[in-house]
């Protein structure tokens, strides 16, 4: 653990910002695949909408405890992962209607 103790906290920031800049970016690109594919989303409902409790906790955490990279990039995924789950209750919805 002094290794951890060694390195500054202002790098464990900017790593966090950079991970979690990344897993937005992630989230993005499945959101560009399930918007332009033309088939049912293959995502489950507790998969999306399980994702937005786990970034809305950790937003909330991040502000409540000063960790900024935390609040900062859970709030944006947070944001990002209610985009992909308007896309797929859409989807759903849409094979539910046809069927």
């Amino acid at each position: 653990m002094k290794l951890l103790e060694s390195i500054p906290e202002p790098i464990f920031e900017i790593l966090g910002l950079i991970i979690g800049f990344f897993v937005c970016f992630i989230t993005i690109v499945q959101i560009i695949k399930e918007y332009k594919s033309k088939n049912k989303s293959s995502l489950s409902f507790g998969y999306v909408f399980g994702w937005v409790f786990v970034y809305l906790f950790w937003s909330i955490y991040g502000l409540r405890f000063g960790a900024l990279a935390l609040l900062i990039t859970n709030a944006l995924a947070l944001s990002i992962q209610i985009i992909l789950c308007v896309i797929v209750f859409r989807k759903k919805r849409a094979v539910y209607v046809e069927n």
